[in-house]
């Protein structure tokens, strides 16, 4: 299979015509081979317009959300930037390209084992990947620049939005039921912190972000 033609295929069909203009964030998913990041046996469709499962409920997110959410980050090439949910790195290999510095938590050991290798192998230096709790994001290296969550979440924690330094951009999918969501951005100026939906989008929720339960009276 020629994973390159698939490669630029993405791009034109999946990530240019959803209004994604950003030329770094372009470039680095023209070039980051998506193949080396999913199951083996899935390389072969590692660039449909789909969430490519990864076991154990996880998911490398579709390419188009992924590029809207980093587009709408607005990541700098100096920023810290938090990824929540590392997964096996495709995500963190894109941000790297972006930003200056990048930490990736993730709370399934099979898979940050996994990302730390893909990315060994791409020679990326600029990721530091954490194995810990997901929920908790990474409050010790904080504040952040930007926030990301590779995956759907019901809510996004407070204990994360904290984690935010003044002027940040966090960017999340919050599911909304029936696979459907928003792609969401929460900004923080000063004591104050705001939010609004920028796009549709549908992706599987990260485990352990689930939207609790309401119970009424």
């Amino acid at each position: 299979m020629d994973y390159e033609l698939a490669r630029r295929n993405m791009v034109e069909s999946q990530v240019r015509t959803n209004r994604v203009t950003h030329a770094g964030l372009i470039e680095a998913m023209e070039t980051i081979p998506r193949e080396q990041f999913v199951p083996e046996n899935l390389a072969g469709i590692a660039y449909v317009d789909e969430a490519i499962p990864l076991g154990d409920g996880r998911f490398i997110m579709e390419p188009m959300v992924l590029a809207l959410l980093l587009q709408t980050a607005e990541i700098d090439s100096d920023d810290v930037v938090l990824m929540v949910g590392c997964g096996s790195g495709y995500s963190a290999a894109i941000v790297a390209r972006l930003a200056a510095t990048v930490v990736a938590v993730e709370d399934n050991a099979a898979l940050a084992q996994q990302a730390t290798e893909n990315l060994v192998a791409m020679e990326v230096d600029n990721v530091a990947i954490m194995e810990s709790p997901m929920v908790d994001g990474n409050a010790k290296q904080g504040p952040y620049d930007a926030i990301i969550f590779s995956g759907a979440v019901g809510e996004i924690p407070d204990a994360i939005v904290r984690q935010l330094a003044d002027g940040g951009r966090l960017v999340a999918v919050i599911a909304k039921g029936d696979g459907l969501g928003k792609g969401t951005l929460v900004q923080k100026f000063g004591s104050s912190v705001v939010s609004r939906e920028v796009f549709d989008a549908g992706t599987p929720v990260l485990p352990g972000f689930e939207k609790k339960a309401e119970f009424a009276l």
